[in-house]
């Protein structure tokens, strides 16, 4: 039975490996054994427990290289590597099966002490059993470092969302970035991307860890740089005041790649939580700013009177008066012609970036002694907006009252501006094109005069 195991077995190189790392594994030897102390150190999966699984998978292949065996187990040698099939068989005077019985003869050949009627283990080692063995052990092994590694991705993250890890860009798919961890792979998918950045394979780069989710193919680490939380985190880590619980961040809005608005607040009267924030000579907010690709950070010192909180978010824009409305949760805001651009800012951005910070609705209007002018202004942008092929009169009115006073400003939205307008949002695709040809239609226009 024993015959040419070590033949068998021996030529099991090319057969049995590990495809990720490429690592040739001869079963038997200690070149075995070192592969899985390999896993154990790299992967964190005990070496006993990738024993025992691939036990399991020998035990299935040896039930069908040796036939029905009672007791039939199999063992690999922790140190040597050697793989045993052992069975436990009846010693008899005559042999009826030979899977359930062994001869007095034999049986004392291997313990002298053999009675009959006795149990005896014995070495049932098939002289095929090597390539049968290889192909099992493999299967379980790969699929047991699987199950083990998604079973520690799950253990690892889950307690550490919210945390800021960096990792390297390892591939895309469509816009979606695997980024390697080192032990693990994360998914910074295309929603949670900021979409002025470009990322490079091989690049190193930080992200906020949003959420480990339980997926079809097993636990995902979901990570993101446009969340607001990433910002909040940020701050934390480089603002010492924050971590200590010195300054509490009370909001934050953002709108990821432009602009964030960040409410601080201090519980030591002698801490300023603005200064605290920006640092000496600015220091602390230049990292952030370094780590945002530029990306502006208004910090704003919160207040409980909501007209002064809103002055702190708008600023440096001067505002004259305000209405508050408590019950619809809504401020009316007048300022004059020469400060409303600022308190609106670029394409409504101001405006809106302060309501979503304080949770109140901002309307910003000017005062009565400069409406009239305005008016004139207004209907005059209207009016030019209006003359785009496409846009009507209303949607004119709509896309003037949001900021987008010409053609040429409304070539500089993007279709998340638009959509942004609750009005015209299921219109934004169609507003766009129309925006697009007569653009077209004038560039043409103006080559065929300059050839004229």
């Amino acid at each position: 039975m024993l015959g040419n195991q070590h033949d068998e077995v021996g030529d099991l190189s090319a057969d049995f490996f590990v495809p990720r790392w490429g690592i040739g594994i001869i079963v038997m030897n200690a070149e075995f054994l070192a592969v899985l102390e390999f896993w154990e150190r790299e992967k964190g999966i005990r070496k006993d427990v990738l024993l025992s699984a691939v036990e399991e998978a020998l035990l299935s292949a040896a039930k069908k290289a040796v036939g029905p065996a009672r007791n039939l187990r199999c063992a690999i040698d922790p140190k040597t590597g050697d793989i045993k099939a052992f069975a436990k068989l009846m010693v008899s005077e005559k042999v009826i099966s030979r899977h359930d019985q062994i001869l007095v003869a034999d049986a004392r050949k291997l313990n002298p002490a053999a009675q009959l009627g006795e149990e005896i283990e014995v070495e049932v080692t098939p002289a095929n059993f090597g390539r049968i063995a290889s192909q099992y052990a493999k299967q379980a092994l790969m699929q047991h470092i699987r199950r083990a590694e998604k079973e520690l991705i799950y253990t690892e993250f889950k307690d550490r969302t919210g945390d800021i890890v960096s990792g390297v860009v390892r591939r895309f798919d469509r816009s979606d970035v695997t980024i390697d961890l080192g032990r693990y792979e994360a998914l910074l998918p295309n929603r949670e991307r900021v979409p002025t950045e470009e990322y490079q394979i091989g690049e190193r780069i930080r992200c906020y860890v949003k959420a480990v989710e339980n997926t079809a193919h097993g636990p995902e680490i979901i990570l993101s740089r446009a969340d607001p939380q990433f910002v909040v985190k940020l701050f934390q880590l480089e603002v010492s005041e924050i971590g200590d619980h010195t300054i509490e961040v009370k909001g934050i809005a953002r709108e990821p790649g432009f602009r964030t608005k960040i409410a601080v607040y201090s519980r030591d009267e002698k801490v300023d939580p603005v200064g605290a924030c920006v640092g000496l000579r600015g220091q602390r907010v230049k990292n952030i700013v370094r780590e945002l690709n530029n990306e502006k950070v208004d910090i704003i010192k919160w207040d409980p009177n909501i007209k002064v909180f809103i002055s702190n978010a708008l600023a440096p824009a001067k505002l004259k008066s305000f209405e508050v409305d408590e019950t619809r949760h809504r401020v009316k805001i007048l300022t004059s012609e020469d400060q409303l651009s600022l308190a609106i800012g670029k394409r409504g951005q101001n405006a809106r970036l302060t309501s979503k910070l304080t949770g109140w609705q901002v309307d910003i209007d000017l005062e009565m002694a400069s409406r009239m002018g305005f008016e004139e202004k207004v209907a005059q942008a209207v009016q030019t907006v209006a003359a785009i092929p496409g846009i009507g009169a209303e949607q004119a009115n709509i896309l003037v009252h949001a900021g987008f006073l010409s053609l040429e400003d409304l070539l500089q939205a993007e279709k998340s501006d638009l959509m942004a307008i609750p009005q015209i949002s299921e219109q934004a695709d169609a507003l766009m094109e129309a925006v697009r040809a007569e653009a077209a239609r004038r560039s043409l226009s103006s080559d065929a005069s300059s050839a004229a």
